[in-house]
Formats: structure tokens, sequence, C-alpha cells
């Protein structure tokens, strides 16, 4: 059970299938709110998904869409507006790794990382403020950065500069909308226990480990309740500020 009331509301979490995304997918169905979710190729993650949702006894929609084209991403929202009346919270988790040295890199994975990960948000928050501007009380939009768009990742550049344009994005268009009752913010997660850092080997996960001052890995549960917090009325006055998740990693 959520400490977090958001019942009646709806949501809006891009990439939601997986890891982080469906975390908090969870934790808002949990705490009361509608929840809508986009996949690109797992159809049957998103079925059962949809499942679980039912068992909350809210909203739920899911629907595949491309986040970096414009018009698909405006579509998707359409949907959600028609389905749950509107939109209260967004959360921009959709991002995908073709990590690689830049000397290595090809043109197409740098183009496919920066579409996705920050096109992808730029679209999707585009998309949603008119609905949201006509909320009574605004909404909140979360953007799902990483630890390295805030320091920097080898072989990531392409990642990092995805990651960190989420954070200017962040903090520019908390500026442009504050007045409309709407908050955006960032979370920039360390390294989580998720599908990807399963597949670590084991002497590479012991070397990150030992930069961790916690000592641990994060659980997809605490950035999901951290997310929920940050949509959350108890958050109505924090606004353009990237929360850094991360076990201490990069302080």
């Amino acid at each position: 059970m959520s400490i977090y009331d958001l019942n009646g509301r709806s949501a809006i979490v891009t990439g939601g299938t997986r890891g982080i995304g469906r975390g908090i997918v969870l934790a808002l169905a949990k705490s009361g709110a509608n929840v809508a979710f986009n996949y690109s190729r797992s159809a049957d993650e998103a079925e059962k998904l949809l499942s679980e949702l039912g068992l909350h006894g809210i909203k739920a929609f899911a629907s595949p869409c491309d986040v970096a084209n414009t018009e698909a991403a405006a579509d998707f929202v359409k949907q959600v507006v028609g389905e749950f009346g509107t939109v209260d919270f967004l959360v921009n988790n959709a991002g995908i790794t073709r990590d690689q040295l830049i000397l290595r890199m090809k043109e197409d994975d740098w183009d496919a990382v920066v579409d996705t990960n920050l096109k992808g948000a730029w679209n999707f928050s585009k998309a949603v403020l008119r609905p949201m501007m006509k909320n009574e009380n605004g909404g909140s939009i979360l953007n799902i950065s990483s630890i390295s768009g805030v320091v920097g990742m080898l072989g990531q550049s392409n990642y990092s500069a995805s990651k960190a344009g989420m954070i200017g994005l962040t903090k520019s268009l908390a500026k442009e909308v504050a007045s409309r009752k709407i908050t955006v913010n960032a979370l920039a997660p360390g390294l989580i226990e998720t599908d990807i850092a399963s597949e670590m080997n084991a002497q590479y996960r012991e070397k990150i480990l030992a930069q961790i001052p916690l000592g641990r890995l994060g659980s997809v549960q605490e950035i999901a309740d951290i997310a929920c917090f940050l949509l959350s009325d108890s958050a109505r006055y924090i606004t353009g500020q990237v929360i850094q998740p991360d076990g201490g990693l990069a302080m």
C-alpha cells in the first residue's frame, strides 16, 4: 500500500514494461492512479503488466508507440486523454543504450540514443502540456535521467549526452510552466538492480560496488517510491530539481 494518495489522477509512463518504468507503473497503480504506458516490441510483457494492473482497481491503457516520433507521441497522448479524461502526470522513462567508444561509434548509434532518450522526452512533454494546463491543479512531469548525465561515463558519449540533455530540458521547462501549476523534475539514478545490471560479470560488478559509498546497487522499488513522491501533492513546491538516488556514487 502506497503512502501517497493519487486516486482519480492519471499518469503516462513511457517505456513502462521493464525495469524502472515497470516499477513506477506499479507504484502509481498501488497509489490509486490510472496508468497508461507505451511499449516498442514487448507486447507480451505489456499484456502481463495490464493484467497485473487490473488487480488494483484502476484504469490501465497500453499501446505501442515510438517515442522518437513526434506525431506518434501526440497521438498516444490523445488516446490517453480519451481513455482517462486528462493527464496529471508524465514520467519520461523510455531509454536505450548503444555503448561504444566515440571513435568506434556509428552515427546511427548516436542518433538512435539521442532521439529515443532526449527527443522522446521532448515529444511527450510537449504533447501533455495542453491537457495538463486545463487541470485545476496543473500537473507534474518527471524525467528519468541518469548519473551518466551528471558525471559522464566511459563509452557512453551518446547516452551521457542524452541524459544530460534531459536535465537541461527539465530546468528550462520547469521555468516555462511553473505559472500553470506544473512542476518538472528529474531523477538521475545510479546503478539499479534491473535485468541489465544482473547481466554484469562478477568482476565488473565488484569494481562498481567499490565506488558506491553505500556499498550496494539501488532497487527499482526505491526509485519508484521517490518518483511517486515527486509526482504527489507532497512535492508541489519542488520544481526544476535533479534528485540523485545513487548511493553516493557521484558525491
